[in-house]
């Protein structure tokens, strides 16, 4: 029976597309063309500009800590404790936190007398994505009156503040020193005969 429909000459050929649903034709169609590079480019785009304004952020904080070394190593208290923000903590080695502006320039007023020479630099870099605050982390080197060295790490926090400018919320730094021995027996320790 199968060979007398093929045999004779009966056979009907469909079109592909008369079977399947494939939409072929329609995703080549010029507008669909157009309209899948313009949401492509558009993709591109907003992404570069959050890539440059992420920049913007990291170059603004980057300039204001490289602007704060210079100030410290020039020795300018007011300047120096300016880059705090009014309710910022500096949390010293060996020390309570200071939570203060008061203790902050007493703090660096203690710093800025005891050292010949100051600098930081920062290596680590982070912007949060709201853009208004970014964790800093670096390198510190200071010289002593005496002529001793140190160097060491710190963490700063900056906050964008509602006025547009970066101001220090937090920092903290310690020495990569080894820590001196204590020089007398601790409160209640037996001293040995």
């Amino acid at each position: 029976m199968l060979r007398k429909i093929y045999g004779s000459g009966c056979q009907v050929r469909k079109n592909i597309d008369d079977r399947f649903d494939s939409r072929l034709d329609k995703a080549m169609k010029p507008e669909v063309l157009f309209l899948s590079a313009y949401t492509a480019l558009l993709s591109f785009v907003f992404v570069g500009t959050t890539a440059a304004a992420d920049s913007k952020l990291e170059k603004a904080v980057r300039d204001a800590d490289a602007e704060w070394s210079k100030v410290a190593a020039a020795k300018d208290l007011d300047k120096t404790v300016a880059f705090y923000a009014d309710d910022a903590v500096v949390l010293p080695p060996n020390q309570p936190a200071v939570t203060n502006k008061d203790g902050i320039r007493n703090l660096w007023k203690g710093f800025l007398d005891s050292f010949v020479d100051i600098s930081w630099k920062t290596t680590r870099l982070e912007v949060a994505k709201s853009g208004d605050m970014a964790v800093l982390t670096g390198t510190y080197e200071m010289t002593m009156k005496d002529g001793s060295k140190d160097k060491g790490k710190y963490c700063e926090v900056w906050e964008k503040k509602a006025d547009g400018k970066w101001k220090v919320g937090m920092d903290m730094f310690s020495s990569d020193l080894p820590a001196q021995p204590a020089s007398s027996p601790g409160p209640g320790a037996v001293e040995r005969k």
